[in-house]
């Protein structure tokens, strides 16, 4: 990546479609309305000691395209209190933020430098301040790294996997009050999707709040009764506890987001107020957000769809799915909001993921056999699916990028996914699986039926669904399929041991990717990869546990994987990308259905700012992030 030019200083972030950066002037400060009675009274200064000397400045192109109108509550519907983190994820302050198009520009920061994807250089925006008023400084990321990722209390295992290549920590050079230099001996990629991501890699902590909870700064005395007042074993965990920055659950730890949790947990009411010291203004100077506060009420989650539909959200899609989409149209009129559907970026929205590490020895045989996965891939109705399940309303496909990637290619969707049961048959008995039980069902040649048994997290009716018409295709060439549901923990943990035969789960987390987004869904890299966990936690662990891969094209990724790391030109990276996406149509390693499924997105009809076409998706994205919450506002009724 080339180094920022100094016209980053003063990048403008666009709410809307276009998302793109332009150079503005700071405008007159105007106060907001609902602080000035604390200002007047002292409690808090005036709005040009709140904000950074240069803010981030915002325009808009959303649907009012213009300036928005301070005051009014946002009320959102969430399935468990710990989903209050989801508001670090849509309010979306980051370090480096992804725009509307999918680059990085800086947003806390006031811009940055990268030589070489090896040393990256932060310039903070002088005068920035955490919510509790307290300076931003370089002493925030000076604290997180020599007293907590450095810290064997807080840290046993030494700082996170994110920071660590080849095993090797950066070397962090704090230059002066608002600049710090990360530097690797080698490319480090990952570094700014990390702090741009929907759970940032936190690299800051708010010292001034923590100090108090850290045995090197606080009186053993002192320290030894919060703990005894907090209930936790010792100083690191009650510093743990304090200093959750994305689980937002402690009212007291100042934060750096638009809204700041005023609720301790337990609680099925949360409320965030304005953060009056949030860097981001409008260009008409008034300080954002222009929502005063958000509301969280906490529902089962089984029960948001209804809820919505009686109007108790004003902006909702978390909990909703494309089924819920006829009942939601009902209530518009009735309840003052309005449906749009959204495009979703996940590679499948179902796939099926063959467990190449099977305990079963002739079932592992099997799935390793390349026909055998071309086979199954033959023999699932894809057209069946959108029209009976999506109202043929989805693309059918492998589990590949979609069409809004640059890097989507036509044959790396289509490759092996026509419903061609001939083709699907014949394959089969190239392999070998010529005989049959009384049930017409092939065997296996050991003699056991080609029963597969295919785990579940037992979470939706739609996979089920959409199994159940696989079930039946498959039927007609030989196969038998029974779901089996479990809970999350447990469907998971049994993959990881080598006792499932085959899984259901989304498929690829971003299909909206550039060739500068990592690969490395693509490669055995951990091993939450239901189609490989093993050979995943040998390369997660750098070979202390785990499975060296035993499939020469798995291995060939693992090495693709690797190069990407360490290329240093977009042309080369994107070659990798576009060789290990056709080795995966080819492949067959997890079996797509369909992509690009509607998401319903529940808005109230006073809400402004909130773009009619969204694409809704956790990375890239950070769901409602890119499109800047903190712009949305109330018109009058």
């Amino acid at each position: 990546m080339s180094t920022y030019r100094v016209w980053r200083l003063l990048l403008v972030v666009a709410a809307g479609i276009s998302g793109l950066p332009a150079i503005a002037q700071t405008p007159e400060l105007a106060e907001v309305p609902v602080l000035m009675d604390a200002v007047r009274g002292g409690q808090l200064p005036p709005i040009r000691q709140r904000v950074p000397a240069q803010p981030a400045i915002v325009t808009y192109q959303g649907t009012e395209n213009t300036p928005g109108r301070y005051g009014g509550e946002l009320r959102l519907l969430m399935g468990k209190a710990r989903d209050i983190r989801m508001m670090v994820v849509y309010g979306y302050a980051r370090l480096v933020a992804y725009d509307t198009r999918f680059e990085l520009f800086a947003d806390l920061l006031e811009r940055y430098e990268v030589e070489g994807n090896r040393v990256f250089t932060f310039y903070l925006r002088p005068g920035h301040r955490w919510s509790d008023g307290h300076p931003f400084t370089a002493e925030d990321f000076r604290y997180y790294w020599e007293d907590v990722a450095n810290n064997k209390d807080l840290s046993p295992f030494g700082p996170t996997q994110a920071l660590m290549i080849e095993g090797k920590p950066p070397q962090v050079e704090i230059i002066n009050k608002t600049t710090i230099r990360y530097s690797w001996h080698k490319p480090n990629p990952f570094f700014l999707p990390a702090l741009a991501g929907p759970r940032p890699l936190f690299i800051y902590l708010p010292a001034h709040y923590l100090k108090r909870f850290h045995a090197g700064y606080t009186d053993t005395a002192d320290l030894a009764r919060n703990v005894a007042q907090a209930g936790t074993r010792n100083w690191a965990g009650l510093h743990h506890r304090s200093a959750r920055m994305y689980k937002f659950d402690n009212p007291d730890l100042p934060t750096l987001q638009p809204w700041a949790n005023t609720t301790r947990p337990p609680s099925e009411r949360f409320i965030f107020k304005r953060n009056p010291y949030y860097h981001r203004i409008d260009s008409d100077g008034k300080q954002l957000p222009y929502i005063d506060r958000v509301i969280v009420n906490i529902a089962s989650s089984s029960l948001v769809p209804a809820k919505t539909g009686a109007g108790e959200s004003d902006l909702q899609a978390r909990y909703l799915r494309l089924d819920n989409y006829t009942f939601l149209k009902a209530g518009e009129q009735r309840n003052n909001f309005s449906v749009r559907l959204w495009r979703t970026a996940k590679g499948s929205q179902m796939a099926l993921f063959p467990n190449l590490n099977t305990n079963d020895e002739v079932w592992r045989e099997l799935l390793h056999d390349v026909r055998f996965r071309r086979a199954l891939s033959l023999a699932i109705h894809r057209h069946e699916i959108n029209q009976v399940i999506y109202f043929g309303l989805v693309l059918e496909s492998n589990n590949t990028v979609l069409p809004q990637s640059p890097l989507f290619r036509p044959e790396f969707q289509k490759t092996w996914t026509d419903f061609d049961l001939p083709r699907a048959n014949q394959l089969l008995d190239e392999i070998g699986l010529t005989q049959y039980d009384n049930r017409g069902i092939r065997v296996l040649p050991d003699g056991r039926p080609i029963e597969i048994i295919v785990q579940t997290a037992g979470e939706s009716t739609e996979e089920t669904d959409v199994l159940e018409l696989i079930h039946d295709s498959w039927l007609q060439a030989g196969i038998k399929l029974y779901t089996r549901p479990s809970q999350r923990e447990v469907f998971r943990n049994r993959t990881f041991a080598g006792d499932t035969i085959m899984t259901v789960w989304a498929g690829l987390s971003n299909g909206i990717a550039t060739a500068d987004m990592s690969p490395k869904e693509l490669a055995p890299t951990t091993q939450q990869q239901l189609q490989w966990p093993k050979w995943g936690q040998y390369f997660e662990t750098r070979g202390r546990s785990g499975q060296s891969p035993t499939m020469d094209s798995v291995d060939q990724l693992a090495k693709l994987n690797n190069q990407w790391r360490f290329a240093e030109t977009r042309e080369e990276r994107e070659r990798i990308w576009l060789t290990m996406l056709e080795t995966h149509a080819e492949q067959q390693f997890t079996i797509g259905t369909v992509c690009g499924v509607p998401q319903p997105v529940v808005i109230n009809n006073r809400l402004r700012n909130v773009p009619e076409e969204g694409i809704y998706n956790w990375e890239p994205g950070s769901y409602f992030g890119i499109y800047r919450p903190d712009t949305f506002w109330f018109a009058d009724e």
